[in-house]
């Protein structure tokens, strides 16, 4: 079978056994939409905490990154690891304890209820930035894999999420997401063992990029290092960034991840505060088994890539010649190339002699392709980058209907809502969060790292800070922990909106502040947040004296 069939019965299998599981965990209380009434097991909430979190950015752009950038991309694996850290040991367990729904119902409890609205602000603007690149993964892999329009793949994955999230809420979601987790594992690693014994005669990827090249006496690294010389790529294995600018953009992604309000909520679906922290734990250990295996798959793209493009020789492949995926992509404009020296053949480089752009949102799901796999496996990607794509959307527009549901409307406008009002209201609003979800996939505003960077940027300078601050000084009152959000908002937002789409030609070392670039300014941002919130805390009014109270309680083991 050709690869769109062998996608469409991938694809058609894991969506139908979505459904499945979504009529069979449907929510009926509005325990069950919010937070599957707290009953799941730690490591079915780790499992589904790491679908979750493994959204579009780390299944399809991840390999992506590590593939141009080289040692420099460490930084993302750090940070988004490290951030399960901080969310394990300073945040999930005082949050559960507290029993909210919602990031924002903490707010209210802890600073009062005006609180509770610029939370819901800040909760939506940023989950909504999130999800944005969530749905253009989508569109990505129909467009490539069934044929269709990038705006059709959209509309199709609105639809498939529209239908379990309306239908089971948190509940269902949670045991979907568990389901979509074994979908996209199995992805990841088996077109990453298959690639890694071709290269190198290892079936482990994590050896295989230690590892010879087959056949050979050369470390794949070292091949790596010669080619990027001769191409004019930096060094595949040296850093080229200003440490300060890897360690802000490491801190503004752990920040990011600890303060991400569909992370966050996810762990409120365990029984007990103990349990947080072994769910944290399980998810951290199932997403390792992703992470650890994404440089090596970074590695051997980059490999191919110049291979099949430049040829054995390095002379550049005839244009009539050109490999299929490369054909394939260029189809829907993610790779372009053009004969600058007219010698009618493809040559890619890092340097002036380029005649080869490739968006590297496509570098992981081409990577089956260039390393000459069967069409099932190529599909069987397809099947993965979707649902890693679909785990995290989901979580992210529960996060949005319920933060609007119960904080906004319940909570804030009609309090005297019965519990089947409520629960109308928040199907109600998931269908409203997935058709704005859909229109930003269809127009993204950057491309879905970019996006990514953006959300957890503003986490890091806006909700990270407060949360820390509300559980751990007693004393400190709403009005000094809101102008630390707005400073560290406005801050970080319009640094990242300058460089990233006012001024792009703006966007590199020469310009930005310290050398930190608009991906790690959220840890300045964050900085600033905390700097302004205690300093004006001895200048406001310290918070009641039940607000102090029940910050002793949550910390109390």
């Amino acid at each position: 079978m050709d690869i769109q069939t062998w996608a469409f019965v991938f694809i058609a299998s894991s969506f139908t056994l979505y459904l499945i599981i979504a009529v069979w965990a449907k929510a009926f209380t509005t325990g069950d939409f919010y937070v599957a009434s707290g009953r799941i097991h730690p490591l079915t909430t780790g499992m589904a905490g790491a679908a979750n979190w493994m959204s579009a950015a780390s299944f399809i752009s991840l390999a992506g990154m590590i593939s141009l950038m080289g040692y420099d991309s460490s930084v993302y694996l750090m940070g988004w690891t490290g951030g399960f850290v901080l969310l394990a040991l300073l945040l999930a367990p005082y949050l559960k304890r507290l029993g909210e729904y919602t990031v924002a119902g903490f707010f209210a409890r802890r600073f009062g209820a005006s609180a509770r609205i610029v939370a819901v602000v800040f909760t939506v603007f940023i989950s909504f930035i999130y999800v944005a690149g969530q749905m253009r993964g989508v569109g990505l892999v129909f467009a490539r894999f069934l044929d269709v329009d990038i705006s059709l793949g959209v509309l199709l994955g609105v639809i498939i999420v529209f239908v379990y999230a309306v239908w089971g809420g948190m509940k269902g979601i949670t045991y979907t997401q568990v389901a979509q987790y074994c979908v996209l594992i199995f992805a990841f690693l088996l077109p990453a063992f298959f690639t890694s014994f071709s290269l190198t005669g290892q079936w482990l990827p994590q050896l295989g990029l230690g590892a010879n090249l087959h056949d050979t006496n050369v470390y794949l690294l070292d091949k790596l290092d010669a080619l990027s010389v001769e191409l004019g790529f930096s060094l595949f294995t040296e850093s080229h960034q200003v440490m300060l600018d890897r360690i802000s953009i490491a801190a503004a992604l752990m920040m990011g991840t600890a303060g991400l309000p569909h992370v966050i909520i996810r762990f409120y679906t365990v029984a007990r505060v103990k349990d947080t922290r072994i769910s944290i734990a399980y998810a951290l250990a199932f997403i390792a088994l992703l992470y650890s295996v994404a440089p090596a798959v970074g590695a051997f793209a980059k490999v191919n890539i110049i291979q099949s493009i430049n040829g054995s020789e390095l002379l550049g492949v005839a244009i009539e010649q050109q490999p299929a995926w490369l054909d394939n992509w260029q189809q829907l404009s993610l790779v372009n190339w053009s004969d600058n020296n007219g010698d009618q053949r493809l040559f890619y480089s890092g340097d002036l002699r380029n005649e080869v752009f490739i968006n590297p949102d496509i570098v992981m799901l081409a990577s089956p392709e260039l390393a000459d796999l069967p069409n099932w496996v190529v599909a069987l990607l397809a099947a993965g980058g979707l649902a890693a794509a679909l785990s995290t959307a989901a979580g992210l527009v529960l996060v949005i209907s319920s933060t609007l549901a119960h904080d906004l409307v319940k909570q804030t406008y009609a309090n005297n809502l019965t519990e089947r009002q409520e629960l109308k209201i928040a199907r109600i609003s998931v269908v409203l969060v997935i058709v704005a979800a859909g229109y930003l996939g269809v127009r993204p505003p950057a491309l879905v790292t970019e996006v990514v960077a953006i959300a957890f940027g503003l986490a890091a300078s806006t909700l990270f800070p407060a949360l820390i601050l509300g559980i751990f000084v007693r004393r400190i009152g709403w009005p000094a922990v809101l102008a630390g959000m707005l400073v560290g908002f406005g801050f970080s937002f319009s640094y990242i909106v300058f460089f990233k789409f006012l001024a792009v030609q703006y966007n590199y070392g020469d310009y930005w502040l310290l050398g930190i670039s608009p991906e790690g300014i959220g840890s300045v941002g964050m900085l600033l947040n905390f700097a302004i919130a205690l300093l004006l805390q001895y200048k406001c009014k310290p918070a009641p004296l039940s607000a102090q109270a029940m910050v002793l309680r949550l910390r109390r083991p």
